[in-house]
Parts: C-alpha cells; structure tokens; sequence
C-alpha cells in the first residue's frame, strides 16, 4: 500500500493524485473522475502519507490504520461514512481500539472511512504480500 502523492485538499470533495507541480501551486487529478484541477499554493493541501491518528500514548499513520481496516473487511468496502456517530466511533474502536477519543471526533473518522472507501474502490489499497523464506533470507545476507 502507497499513500505517496495521495493528497485531500481542503474545501474540495474526495481525494487526488499529485500530476505535477507549477509555479502557482500544483496540479492534481481526482481519483474517482479524473478531471485535472490547479490548485493554488494558498491552498489546504495534505499528503495521506503525512496524515496521523491520535492515540492515547502517540499517533499512528494513516497507512497503519488503513492496514488494519484491510485486515478486519479483507477485499470489502468499511461502513458506510454517513453512518450515525456512534456507530462510527464503535466501528473505529474496532479498528483502532488505543485511538484517543477525545482528539478524534466523528468528523474525523467519517473522513478516514470515507478515504478508505474511495482508495479501496479505486484499487490503491492492497495487503502487502507475505515475505517468502527465500525473501527473508535475502534480507539477512545484504
């Protein structure tokens, strides 16, 4: 799973790839419609890779919480974001029953389904295959 060039963009719905950078900010692609934006450097611009989760002890990367969605609904979509905020929190709790209640509002985590959802449906999401003997191996030898 890479999250690199992945990025949300404050006031504008769903998420985009990074196409280029100019010299009034950058253009991007959206995911789902592929139509190409200019987006000013005045703009809220956030990269997933650097988006984290708040816990109780530290925070936690995106990639990590995406991973262990992957793992609780394997090749399935999560909940639906539109979901009430109890059943948001409760489904979040599954996923990441250490993340801090009192940073993390619903808001947030309707946002994190809903970019789940979306990198899920556009095939960017997916398990990291299992290393091989061999593989390990020859990690141990360089």
């Amino acid at each position: 799973m890479n999250l690199e060039g992945i990025l949300a963009i404050g006031g504008k719905p769903g998420l985009y790839s990074l196409v280029a950078q100019s010299r009034g900010g950058v253009i991007v692609e959206h995911l789902t419609e592929k139509k190409r934006l200019s987006i000013g450097a005045q703009a809220q611009v956030s990269a997933l890779q650097d988006i984290a989760i708040f816990t109780w002890d530290d925070e936690i990367p995106l990639k990590e919480v995406f991973e262990s969605m992957m793992k609780k609904h394997g090749n399935d979509a999560a909940i639906s974001p539109k979901s009430s905020a109890k059943e948001l929190e409760s489904y979040f709790a599954e996923v990441l029953p250490e993340y801090d209640t009192e940073r993390v509002y619903p808001s947030d985590i309707k946002k994190v389904i809903s970019w789940f959802n979306t990198l899920h449906g556009t095939g960017h999401l997916t398990m990291p295959e299992p290393e091989t003997e061999e593989e390990k191996k020859e990690e141990k030898e360089s």
